[in-house]
């Protein structure tokens, strides 16, 4: 039997941007990308601690310890600058291997972003 758990998280960053025009994605710094073992394409859902909010999409890549958290395309809809939220990603294991398995959770600054 095979179940999904969490791989990583992202804990409680500040959004620094929503580009509506943008075709979609979140935008996440890559000290936080690599940090996390967040992947470029990975599928990644979004828990908005201001709103309530929950949404999926895929991440991208941002320039590395800017502090970019930015939502893009529709997602841009579903935060504010300045919101505080929670970035998670899931793998699927063998039940027997979920039962040891550690996930890449950090927590950055709520200011800056940074893992400082």
């Amino acid at each position: 039997m095979q179940i999904q758990v969490i791989k990583s998280k992202i804990h409680r960053v500040k959004v620094t941007g929503a580009d509506l025009n943008y075709i979609g994605s979140i935008t996440i710094d890559e000290t936080l990308l690599e940090a996390s073992n967040i992947i470029e394409g990975e599928k990644v859902s979004i828990v908005n601690i201001n709103n309530g909010e929950r949404f999926e999409t895929y991440a991208i890549k941002g320039i590395k310890n800017s502090g970019e958290i930015t939502l893009n395309g529709p997602a841009a809809r579903k935060v504010q600058k300045d919101d505080i939220i929670i970035i998670i990603s899931y793998a699927t294991l063998d039940f027997e291997e979920a039962k040891t398995f550690k996930p890449w959770i950090i927590f950055p600054n709520e200011n800056d972003n940074s893992l400082t």
